[in-house]
């Protein structure tokens, strides 16, 4: 028989087989016992496909529930744990601890702070993960990282999912209720008193539908760029010391950032590679483990898959083929192999969720002071260019401003539009300007400790986030150890 007419009958074959099963189907059970794609499939317009509806299963219904795993939401849940609340943690990747472990970035800003920044580099130190004693500034071990957070995690009696993505969001009347996850175990419904967005991105807020802007103003960019941080290995970190950021353990201000950058940027250069990111680095991890940020992904939406898909393919390739480059040089390089790529290309600007304060470039400039603050970063803007032709000329730039310590108010945390919604880390309510400071992880940290103390308070309280006073969450934290 010929080939083709094989392969056309056993095509009519399976399709007589599909009918006469679904015919079953019908006369035993019933048209409702028809799998979901066979019915009202053909009332969606032309290029649509209509979703059939579904009861969806209440996986668990706690006090507070923390969206995102990140710096501010693991510090969010931990917070409201120990604050007495069922506290329900939901990550999409296979880790905690966002761009801390999935991101490997590696380097901590802004962590001389109170708090969970106390404990945390008191436990890496512990298991000698960490480098650098500078105050507000280190390198630590991210797999370490990974052990310790879901350690953490669980002393406080936090629960926590991963490989669980937050697909929907539904409110009742104006106040957010139910959150729809996706996950290996389908789609499922959470319920919560409180829920807190510390997606980066701004997932939750915008899915229940309060608004938000990106870049600098608005829905789409100009934007912060992306990089996708790299582990590598080397033969002898000390013959490249001239080359790492902050070689010594101590910091030593001899090895200072910018000219082991500049060299470091010779050295690529002199492979016959012009990096995307203009000030490409490298620091010592540990032994003979360092990483390496040498990449830009310019005008990137954090919240379009295609495009974060293309951008983390182009970076990778480009990564790998100044690793290769630095390799051909020999001497010192010969040897260098990369060991890891992240989970997650590492995301400066996402959506920052509108609330009931929106921190301004002019906060920076008086050094602004409010009776809720949360947080007082330090960081100065960093705002990395928007485009490569601007990268040659200034690759960072500080928003023209000379910033001056700040407040974050508790009120920037809080969603404008959707009651019981509040926010942490990098996708509070701010401006373009302003999140080119308080983005760093240190300031995550403390603002996921506000959060989930205020979360945990509302909750156990009958009250929505904007009804408790901050002095009243303050003395909790206190109470708790995390403030003095």
């Amino acid at each position: 028989m010929d080939p083709k007419e094989n392969q056309n009958g056993l095509s009519a074959m399976f399709n007589l087989n599909r009918r006469k099963f679904i015919q079953s189907a019908i006369a035993s059970t019933g048209a409702a016992a028809l799998p979901a794609l066979a019915l009202g499939a053909e009332a969606a317009k032309p290029g649509e496909f209509k979703e059939p509806a579904q009861n969806i299963p209440v996986k668990d219904e706690v006090d507070v529930i923390v969206c995102g795993a990140g710096p501010a939401g693991v510090s969010a849940a931990i917070a409201a744990a120990r604050a007495g609340a069922r506290t329900q943690l939901l990550e999409i990747h296979g880790c905690l601890g966002g761009v801390w472990t999935a991101g490997l970035l590696t380097y901590i800003f802004d962590f001389n702070k109170p708090g969970l920044t106390k404990e945390i580099k008191a436990k890496l130190d512990g298991r000698g993960a960490r480098r650098n004693q500078i105050a507000d500034q280190f390198v630590y071990h991210p797999d370490e990282m990974k052990l310790l957070l879901e350690e953490m995690c669980a002393e406080a009696g936090v629960k926590f999912r991963l490989h669980t993505r937050v697909a929907a969001a539904y409110k009742d009347k104006n106040q957010l209720t139910t959150v729809i996850t996706e996950s290996k175990s389908g789609r499922e419904a959470w319920k919560a008193k409180v829920f807190i967005d510390a997606t980066g991105d701004g997932d939750l807020g915008a899915q229940a539908g309060n608004s938000w802007e990106i870049g600098q103003g608005g829905d789409t960019c100009p934007c912060q760029p992306l990089t996708l941080n790299t582990l590598a290995v080397v033969r002898d970190p000390a013959a490249l010391k001239q080359y790492i950021s902050f070689y010594t353990n101590e910091g030593d201000k001899k090895n200072w950032h910018v000219p082991a950058v500049n060299a470091f940027s010779k050295e690529i250069e002199r492979a016959g590679i012009k990096p995307s990111y203009g000030m490409p680095t490298l620091f010592l991890i540990r032994d003979n483990l360092v990483m390496i940020m040498v990449n830009h992904e310019y005008n990137i939406k954090a919240f379009d898959a295609d495009e974060i898909t293309e951008a983390t393919v182009r970076a990778r390739a480009e990564v790998y083929n100044i690793v290769r480059g630095l390799n051909s040089l020999g001497g010192p390089w010969e040897g260098m192999q990369i060991v890891a790529t992240p989970e997650q290309i590492g995301i400066r600007d996402g959506r920052r969720i509108h609330g009931r304060y929106m921190v301004k470039k002019e906060d920076l400039v008086v050094g602004a002071r409010h009776f809720d603050a949360v947080v007082r970063p330090t960081f100065g803007v960093d705002i990395h260019a928007a485009d490569r032709k601007t990268n040659e000329i200034e690759t960072i730039s500080r928003g023209g401003i000379k910033m001056i310590p700040y407040d974050i108010p508790l009120r920037a945390l809080i969603a404008k539009e959707v009651d019981g919604l509040m926010m942490a880390g990098r996708c509070i309510s701010g401006d373009f300007t302003s999140h080119a400071s308080y983005r760093v992880t240190g300031n995550a940290v403390a603002m996921g400790e506000a959060a989930g103390v205020v979360a945990a308070i509302a909750s156990k309280s009958a009250r929505l986030p904007h009804e408790v006073e901050w002095k009243e969450a303050e003395q909790l934290l206190v109470k708790l150890g995390m403030r003095s």
